[in-house]
């Protein structure tokens, strides 16, 4: 048989290869003699073709075949072969496949082999590719060659020993004693090697952590030469002494440092030096320094060097180099909650960062920006934050206007200042606002009772200017139908009044109701607003007839508003002016609304859940019928009498949401659910007619347990006791986030057994803020009538750095007070 060709023949035609096709076409056939070869057992060419057959393997072509002969060449006593046999066995082989057992016998005999260079390959595979038994059976050979005096077997035996380490970490205190000498010694790679064996065990052991805390002055001893040395030719990057060395040493002082007094007080000087001493004219002093100020931040420092660390990250901003002023903003995000007015004296040059060309130095930037802002500098801040939403690219406008609205109320100076921003933002970003912000403004608005005809007076105005932005629409629609009568008589004392007609007001809405840019959700608030008039206004008549145009609206929303408000008209017109009066003070509730979603078995259906009102007062059943029957029809249940005593409110009080125009939610409110026998209520009710639906809770001294903990995403649950029905256990979720970046569209889901019954009510948003920043909260309540061990399936999804992500769990855990 002719010998077959070099490997670098072999690449030389390969790339000749003018097609993909005609490159298989040259692969296939050298694999097909090279099979040929292996079956002849020829030994003279094994090592060339497995070298051949791992350049195939790193263009992407399967090479499986070539295994065997990859530990036939590790047994050879030649170096070559051993050489490329182990290269194979790294590249071919990994611990899934049985065939690398067969190789423990060769790897330890290699080990103990007089040529250091052959034990050398031997502890590179081992520590590339070894399974946990091929550890524990050479665990001890790689302990002895970390004792012996030769450099170049140590610093890869440090390294072996790092991942048998991660193999099987209850075989670390076997190395113990042989890394008290390591850092004694002179050679670089021992020493970077030695730190890397370090660091791995103080993370994963903390009585490891604790015995090499008394090495801190060593580390300090070997920095601080390290920094002080002149130059050394074989060590040296741009000017700079063995930087890798130093990054290692920093981290693992990083660890060291971590809540223990001493030590942290031992290396406060050499983090110092460090800082102050370094080039920063080099990336290779860049490096150093970000990890210096890591090293500061996350040890017990003094306050004056955790100032110097934030002036490095301050000057980072500064750098032309876009990854290191994003790797500032990201650090400077981690520190301004405890380091808050150091940060501060950098805010100008963040507020800079708005204008980066690079999204995501200005993601980091407007997140900083937001963490910034207080009550000093509240008017300032969102001056430019309100500058950046204007010209901002469209997937930022969500989250810069869901932050201005949290800095706005938090921190508003006046509720004139808070309502002008908030308007601001809707007429500027008005169609990426988050849902939630519609009921916001309009319960901001309803409590400044000083402000209703400011207030309305610039939604008109504004509505005349544009009618694209939905929110905004929906809150002009919402404020002219309460206040309509204020906008008319032009009582505004902030800025000079306008003179506008019942009829012009009516114009308006009308066009709303008729404009192509209107959803569904604005008609509705515009024909409500416009029914809201009818006791504002004098119009009655016009009003009526627009109403019942909209009676046979082909939108089933629109047309039952307007078939109910028709029967107000005819039927019930004694009662529209309590019906239709003005809304009192709103209370902020979690709740987003009466609609509730509830879960029974994993199956999600809508079901109308009361909503918290102020207690109703007590009225004659026919009348209360009357209602009823106006909503529902003929087939109707008599009201049950409440018989809780409470204060006597304004007539018609208690049917404030009868008409849903005045729902929270930021859209109509849904149909009414359909009557249910009192003799029987459903478990989802309990009963509820006369009682709110979490009446008294008692705690029930249910230790609290994590249900869920996984990609920084933690799931909580805590556990009371429901009363009077103790089959009830309600169980509230906690929803923390520990990542840099906050998880949205945040939904979660639950499934019990068939025996169980299970109402999933509104969490209390849809978004779980970064670094622990906030919770979401949910209630669970949970029948289990049978006593059963409680046992549940979650499902979660959300969407974080732009990805959608979604994970299902299992919760079997409960403790057996929640279910007993």
């Amino acid at each position: 048989m002719p010998a077959p060709i070099r490997l670098r023949e072999l690449i030389r035609t390969i790339r000749t290869a003018r097609t993909q096709a005609e490159e298989r076409e040259m692969i296939q056939k050298e694999c097909a003699a090279i099979r040929s070869s292996f079956r002849e057992e020829d030994n003279t060419y094994r090592c060339r073709n497995v070298a051949k057959l791992l350049y195939m393997h790193m263009l992407g072509y399967p090479a499986h075949f070539g295994q065997l002969e990859c530990l036939k060449l590790i047994a050879s006593q030649k170096f070559t072969d051993k050489r490329i046999g182990y290269l194979g066995a790294m590249l071919l082989l990994d611990e899934r496949q049985d065939v690398h057992l067969l190789m423990t016998n060769c790897i330890k005999n290699d080990l103990n082999h007089s040529t250091q260079y052959v034990q050398g390959l031997a502890l590179c595979t081992l520590g590339c590719m070894g399974s946990s038994e091929m550890c524990r059976d050479l665990a001890g050979e790689v302990e002895k060659l970390l004792k012996t005096s030769n450099s170049y077997l140590r610093k890869k035996a440090a390294l072996c020993a790092v991942h048998v380490i991660r193999k099987v970490p209850e075989l670390m205190e076997m190395f113990l004693p042989a890394t008290k000498n390591l850092l004694s010694e002179k050679n670089h790679g021992v020493l970077h090697t030695s730190v890397v064996l370090l660091t791995e065990m103080c993370e994963r052991s903390p009585d490891m952590l604790a015995h090499f805390r008394k090495l801190v002055p060593q580390l300090v001893r070997i920095l601080k030469n390290l920094i002080m040395s002149g130059y050394s030719p074989e060590h040296d990057v741009s000017g700079i002494s063995d930087p890798f060395l130093q990054v290692r040493i920093l981290r693992l002082l990083r660890i060291l440092g971590k809540n223990d007094d001493d030590s942290s007080e031992a290396m406060n000087d050499i983090l110092a030096q460090v800082a102050t001493n370094t080039e920063t004219s080099k990336n290779v002093g860049n490096a150093i320094l970000y990890e210096t100020v890591l090293t500061i931040m996350d040890i017990k420092s003094e306050s004056g060097l955790r100032v110097l660390a934030i002036n490095i990250l301050g000057r980072f901003l500064l750098n032309n180099d876009k990854n290191i002023r994003y790797v500032a903003l990201t650090s400077l995000l981690k520190t301004v909650q405890t380091d808050h007015n150091a940060v501060q004296r950098h805010r100008s040059t963040i507020v800079d960062c708005l204008k980066d060309l690079d999204v995501s130095i200005k993601r980091r930037a407007m997140e900083l920006s937001f963490a910034l802002v207080n009550g000093n500098n509240i008017r300032g801040m969102m001056k430019e934050l309100l500058y950046f939403l204007d010209s901002c690219d469209p997937e930022f406008k969500a989250d810069c206007a869901s932050g201005v609205f949290l800095a706005a109320e938090k921190y508003a100076p006046s509720k004139r200042w808070h309502i002008d921003t908030i308007m601001r933002v809707l007429t500027t970003a008005g169609s990426y606002v988050r849902d939630d912000s519609v009921p916001n403004l309009i319960q901001l608005i309803t409590n400044s009772v000083e402000m209703h005809a400011y207030t309305v007076q610039r939604l008109y105005k504004a509505l005349l200017d544009d009618i694209s932005q939905q929110p905004l629409v929906q809150v002009a629609s919402w404020c002219i139908g309460e206040y309509g009568d204020l906008l008319v008589s032009g009582q505004c004392e902030e800025e000079e009044p306008i003179q506008v007609t019942e009829d012009e007001v009516l114009d308006v809405l009308e066009g709303l109701l008729v404009s192509n840019l209107s959803t569904p959700v604005t008609r509705g608030y515009s024909l409500t607003a416009i029914m809201k008039l009818s006791t504002r206004f004098s119009s009655v008549n016009r009003i009526k007839k627009v109403v019942s145009i909209y009676g046979s609206s082909i939108d089933v929303e629109l047309q039952q508003r307007a078939v109910e408000y028709n029967a107000l008209f005819k039927k019930y017109d004694h009662m529209r002016p309590a019906l239709l009066e003005r809304m009192p003070i709103m209370e902020k509730t979690a709740s987003n609304g009466p609609t509730e979603i509830v879960q029974t078995n994993g199956e999600t259906e809508p079901s109308t859940v009361e909503a918290k009102h102020p207690p109703p007062v007590t009225q004659p059943t026919n009348q209360a019928n009357d209602l009823l029957d106006l909503l529902g029809g003929n087939d109707v249940v008599p009201v049950i009498q409440t018989t809780i005593p409470t204060k006597p409110v304004s007539a018609g009080g208690e049917l404030l949401d009868l008409l849903g125009d005045l729902s929270l939610s930021g859209g109509p409110a849904p149909a009414p659910a359909p009557s249910v026998p009192t003799s029987q209520p459903p478990f989802l009710l309990d009963g509820l007619t006369s009682q709110p639906l979490f009446n008294d809770i008692a705690a029930a001294g249910i230790p609290s347990m994590t249900a869920y903990n996984k990609n920084g995403l933690k799931i909580d649950f805590t556990f009371e006791r429901a009363n009077p029905n103790p089959n009830i256990a309600v169980i509230t979720i906690h929803a923390t986030n520990s990542t840099e970046a906050e998880m949205t569209d945040f939904v979660f889901q639950a499934a019990v057994p068939k025996t169980f019954q299970l109402q999933l009510l509104s969490p209390s948003s849809n978004v779980v803020p970064a670094l622990n920043q906030g919770t979401v909260t949910q209630v669970i309540r949970v029948l289990n009538p049978q006593k059963q061990q409680l046992r549940m399936r979650i499902k979660l999804t959300y969407t974080h750095k732009g990805s959608a992500v979604q994970d299902l769990a299992e919760v079997n855990n409960f403790p057996p007070q929640s279910w007993q």
